[in-house]
């Protein structure tokens, strides 16, 4: 009996002990506050791409964050398999913020209307840029109206380039669906420039930069026409923390390291609000009369 009576003085001795450790860790190691942020964006090119654009950026923001706030903040990234995917995520707030392109961001704002614009890439001081439909580089056709009967090849259908204004300028030129022999929608800009310079398709709307990585790549295509159109948003969550929102803002807007930039927005960023994409929406409700 003494020595069971002895055994449990000692079991209580331990847990005491224990409990007395813990309670001094809580005060002598003070709590590590940490700011956990989500950035989304959907694979317009290859994933592992995207990962290597984005990926220095972003530490950067970090850091830039963490010394501001005086919290660590860690960013981590979701790249959703396609442009629907990537809306959904910012729309139901999976992620914190995001980069779309403008068709995204209006078809994003027109579901959930507390989206906000965090800031504008720029590019060389503007909020435009081009994008292009190519042709096979031996093809004859000269213009939009010689694709009656022709095949095209669109990007996503949320693409803005890829799809509305495509659409858009065919639309202009007389052509709609009923007037093609066949069209289909490829998803990423590279598999549109790919399947066009192999003679899939007669003509296909792609980014300007992609257009210009192909024939590095000596894809045998060629520029039949530009297109105008808005540089891309970058997008936070409806009810993101105001001061979280303000500070990321703050500085982006104030970042002008070349090499920090170079893989995403050579000229930085600028300030943006919805007026800017009315463009976009009006591209958007035309390519409806296209009809596919």
């Amino acid at each position: 009996m003494r020595q069971l009576l002895k055994k449990m003085r000692n079991v209580a001795l331990v847990r005491t002990a224990f409990v007395l450790a813990l309670v001094f860790m809580a005060f002598a190691t003070p709590a590590v506050s940490e700011i956990r942020l989500i950035f989304g964006t959907y694979a317009a090119d290859k994933p592992s791409k995207t990962v290597r654009k984005f990926k220095p950026f972003l530490t950067y923001l970090a850091d830039a964050m963490s010394e501001r706030l005086g919290e660590q903040v860690r960013i981590s990234m979701q790249i959703s398999q396609d442009y629907e995917k990537g809306i959904d995520a910012l729309v139901q707030g999976d992620v914190d913020f995001a980069r779309f392109g403008p068709a995204s961001y209006v078809t994003a704002k027109d579901r959930e209307p507390g989206i906000e614009i965090l800031v504008m890439e720029s590019k060389n001081g503007s909020k435009t840029f081009q994008g292009v439909i190519v042709v096979p580089k031996d093809s004859s056709v000269k213009s939009l109206a010689d694709l009656r009967n022709g095949r095209f090849a669109f990007g996503s259908k949320l693409s803005t380039i890829g799809r509305f204004l495509a659409q858009q300028e065919l639309v202009k030129a007389g052509i709609h669906a009923k007037d093609l022999k066949a069209f289909s929608y490829l998803g990423r800009h590279d598999r549109v420039g790919a399947a066009v310079g192999k003679g899939d398709y007669d003509a296909g709307a792609l980014k300007s930069n992609t257009f210009k990585a192909l024939l590095k790549k000596n894809v045998p295509i060629r520029k039949l026409l530009s297109i105008d159109n808005v540089t891309k948003p970058w997008l936070v969550r409806a009810e993101l923390d105001p001061v979280i929102v303000a500070t990321m803002r703050e500085i982006m807007l104030e970042t002008t390291d070349a090499e920090i930039l170079k893989p995403i927005s050579k000229s930085g960023f600028l300030e943006g609000s919805d007026s800017d994409y009315v463009p976009i929406r009006e591209a958007m409700i035309k390519s409806r009369e296209f009809g596919g």
